[in-house]
């Protein structure tokens, strides 16, 4: 069925690959083998390599090293998870990632990365936000990746199951934090990196504790050469060795003094070093803290800070305010009230000092003690009219930004409107795939947004972004983002008192329980937004809302719940005049009249319908309208212009370049070619549908194409072959829940049953089918079971 509403899917863009036929032949065993797509797409999907660059300046640390080789080497003795910890900033995961790097060639599927932020000043990272990353490196398409937490680790233990991969778990809070994120194979390595001990992890989980101290006299003064060598010459050893103890021997606050004594090569190091001095003390008067270590990062911090620029300062402690992990010249010029050609300069001035970390190209983070820093600083530094201002700004870069990136990707969306941006200039997109892009790089920055806007008591901005945010994640299935912006925004209108802001949150949450499958919570989500547009008198809301009832009913099959529905959305729609609306209802009362069993009825509406997608250019509604017109036309008898239309839908799909509708619509290609008497070119058909649903993880049209797969076997004669396809669709069917398909599945397994020789199997299986049947009241469902108490007698 479809689950249209006035945001059908935009393709994604994607390889071309995915949308061409598979070379490999389609084999199937018998019932104990399943069935088998050798060289399957997601089998080919390359490694995840996400490893951050390996650390500049790194020295010694050998027996650290050697430790860790000795841990985790083949033999008896190797283990599966080690535990890194130690005090902030001693080097943990510079340790961590030399290690990897050096490793890597000892886990040729893939390296898998993730930063915690257990200490970052904002929330840390969650398990479940790290599992769906993971399992979507690993080759799991989002429409694989489940709603539940639970049933997520258990996809990611069956993927990395047998697989060599090396895991690093960076900056972890506490146990819980990292154990749904541990393989259940020993084949996998996993290296967490933690100020806190983590006994748990060591006492439950098997791992190994290896304590990082503090670098070495020697080696902290090698670090300082390291840095400086190439600026600097003839620095007194003593002097070398008092500033390494002013830095606590500790490898941050160590590079940072060091990048700023190699910016001061004719500075004498003995100046510097009071410099340092003069700080420590400063910062000793205003501590009442007993910790020699943070004190001695701190004033480092502090010594290089006041020895910025003014702009690199000021640019240094706005970055504190940025709500997200990381962060683009853009974003930083938002924050800043600057154009971006003069935010470079002194953003690369921050880079060199330290402060700043670049790790990907345009794209920058702050180690979490710096961001606690900054944080320190802007609170100090800035007045909270200067905060605000800032915060206002970026955040409104964000929502501007996200607004232009939505009409690039989805030009029939129903947007939300947004003042003109003040201050701020948001990004512009040159087509659907660079915003796209930009989509996917901003996540958790826009998920960030979001809660900071709700957080700073800019409900409007926290429930606008929430409302595009919806749009974005229904199409990547981010569940655990949309559900949290859609209840911000939620509350956000509920503090403004806007009602209407209230129906378009609640309507977004049920449309997220609706693509999660949880179907009570849609409807309770739905209703209650209709009730509200109802009661504020918005005609166009509650026909959306009339309409997303009518879908539910589709779901459930009650066809003639769905059918009133339906049809109330269409009267509403007429009278509001909204040719687009109006075209879609025609398309959904068509899908509802051929599920009842009236053919001639659904022709007629979607050639209404067509007409009107045609003239607006509305491609995706027309490829839908394309595909249920050729159903109807196939039962009708009218094989020719049923293969006339599938074949124009599929021209649409491969012009768009999208393998979701694609695959789905090939399906019905395989029922035309079956229709038409040519069961082999069905056959492949089905078999490209399959082998597409299966990279893209939807399951439950992966079992259509598999049932329809099991129909082409029966008309070439080779009914066992029949039979395990249909055992297969069965069995995902069941799993979803799906009765119908179910039942559908079970009739043509009986009916492959019979002609493969297996009567008494059949017979079970048919009595099943019946009794699932008897849960329908519909022509269609009738006819299904009239049939089989045809093949029954027979």
């Amino acid at each position: 069925m479809s689950e249209r509403d006035e945001q059908e899917p935009p393709p994604r863009h994607v390889n071309r690959s995915d949308l061409d036929g598979p070379a490999d032949l389609v084999q199937a065993r018998d019932v104990f083998g399943g069935v088998h797509f050798h060289h399957d797409a997601a089998d080919r999907e390359p490694p995840p390599r996400q490893l951050p660059g390996d650390v500049r300046g790194f020295v010694n640390r050998i027996a650290e090293l050697s430790a860790l080789d000795r841990l985790t080497g083949d033999g008896d003795a190797r283990v599966t998870l080690s535990v890194i910890t130690g005090t902030a900033g001693v080097g943990k995961t510079s340790l961590a990632l030399r290690w990897a790097h050096r490793a890597r060639h000892r886990f040729p599927d893939g390296q898998l990365y993730a930063n915690l932020r257990g200490y970052d000043p904002g929330e840390p990272t969650r398990p479940e936000a790290v599992l769906d990353r993971f399992l979507r490196a690993l080759g799991v398409p989002a429409a694989a990746i489940p709603a539940d937490r639970e049933d997520r680790e258990a996809l990611y233990r069956s993927r990395l199951a047998d697989r060599r991969v090396l895991l690093v778990l960076d900056n972890a809070a506490t146990a819980r934090q990292v154990r749904p994120l541990l393989p259940g194979s020993d084949t996998c390595l996993t290296i967490v990196t933690s100020r806190s001990m983590l006994s748990g992890l060591v006492t439950r989980d098997g791992g190994r504790r290896l304590t990082l101290p503090m670098l070495t006299e020697d080696d902290a003064v090698a670090l300082l050469r390291s840095v400086t060598a190439d600026h600097r010459a003839g620095d007194d050893p003593d002097e070398l060795v008092e500033l390494a103890r002013l830095c606590a021997r500790l490898p941050l606050a160590l590079r940072i003094a060091a990048e700023r004594a190699a910016g001061r090569p004719f500075m004498p190091l003995g100046e510097l070093i009071q410099d340092l001095r003069d700080e420590s003390a400063l910062w000793d008067a205003l501590t009442a803290e007993d910790d020699e270590e943070a004190d001695a990062v701190r004033t480092v911090f502090a010594w290089s800070y006041r020895g910025l620029g003014t702009v690199p300062a000021r640019l240094f402690r706005l970055i504190g305010l940025h709500p997200g992990p990381d962060f683009s010249v853009p974003a930083v010029a938002a924050l800043a009230g600057m154009p971006a050609a003069q935010v470079r300069q002194p953003l690369d001035a921050l880079v060199t000092a330290h402060l700043v970390e670049q790790h990907a190209s345009g794209r920058y983070h702050l180690h979490d003690l710096l961001r606690a820093y900054a944080v320190d600083q802007v609170r100090q530094f800035e007045d909270e009219e200067s905060r605000r201002e800032a915060l206002r700004r970026v955040l409104e870069w964000y929502l501007h930004s996200a607004d232009a990136a939505l009409a690039r990707t989805q030009p029939f969306n129903r947007t939300v409107p947004l003042e003109p941006p003040a201050g701020v200039v948001p990004l512009a997109f040159a087509g659907p795939a660079e915003a796209d892009a930009w989509f996917d790089g901003e996540r958790d920055n826009l998920v960030a947004a979001t809660r900071i806007a709700a957080e700073a008591d800019l409900p409007r901005v926290a429930g606008q972004l929430a409302a595009i945010l919806r749009s974005v994640f229904m199409h990547r299935n981010a569940f655990d983002d949309w559900f949290a912006t859609a209840r911000i925004g939620l509350v956000a209108a509920r503090s403004l008192s806007d009602r209407r802001g209230e129906a378009e949150a609640l309507e977004s949450l049920g449309k997220a329980h609706f693509q999660a499958r949880q179907l009570d919570e849609a409807a309770e989500h739905h209703r209650a937004a209709l009730a509200i547009r109802r009661d504020i008198g918005d005609a166009h809301g509650a026909a959306v809302s009339v309409n997303a009832l009518g879908l539910l009913g589709l779901r459930h099959r009650r066809l003639t719940e769905a059918l009133a529905h339906f049809t109330d959305a269409l009267t509403r729609f007429e009278r509001l005049g909204s040719r687009r609306w109006q075209a879609l209802l025609l398309s959904n009362l068509a899908e509802t009249r051929y599920e009842l069993g009236e053919p001639a009825q659904a022709v007629e509406l979607l050639e209404r319908a067509l007409a009107v997608q045609r003239e607006i250019a509305d491609r995706a509604q027309e490829g839908n309208s394309l595909f249920f017109l050729s159903m109807a036309l196939r039962e009708l008898g009218r094989v020719g212009e049923a293969d006339a239309a599938i074949g124009r839908a599929l021209a649409i799909a491969e012009d768009a370049g999208s393998p979701v509708w694609l695959a789905h619509w090939l399906v019905e290609q395989a029922r035309v070619l079956r229709a038409s008497g040519r069961p082999a070119e069905a056959l492949e058909a089905a078999h490209r549908a399959a082998t597409i649903q299966r990279r893209l993880g939807d399951r439950s049209r992966e079992a259509m194409a598999l049932n329809g797969a099991g129909e082409a076997y029966r008309e070439l004669g080779r009914a066992a072959e029949a039979v395990a396809f249909h055992l297969r669709a069965a069995a995902t069917h069941r799993g979803l829940g799906d009765t119908w398909h179910l039942a559908a599945s079970l009739a043509n397994l009986a009916t492959a049953l019979v002609e493969a020789g297996r009567p008494g199997e059949a017979e079970a299986t048919r009595r099943e089918a019946r009794d699932l049947l008897a849960g329908f009241d519909d022509a269609r469902a009738a006819a299904l079971r009239d049939s089989l108490d045809v093949t029954g007698d027979s």
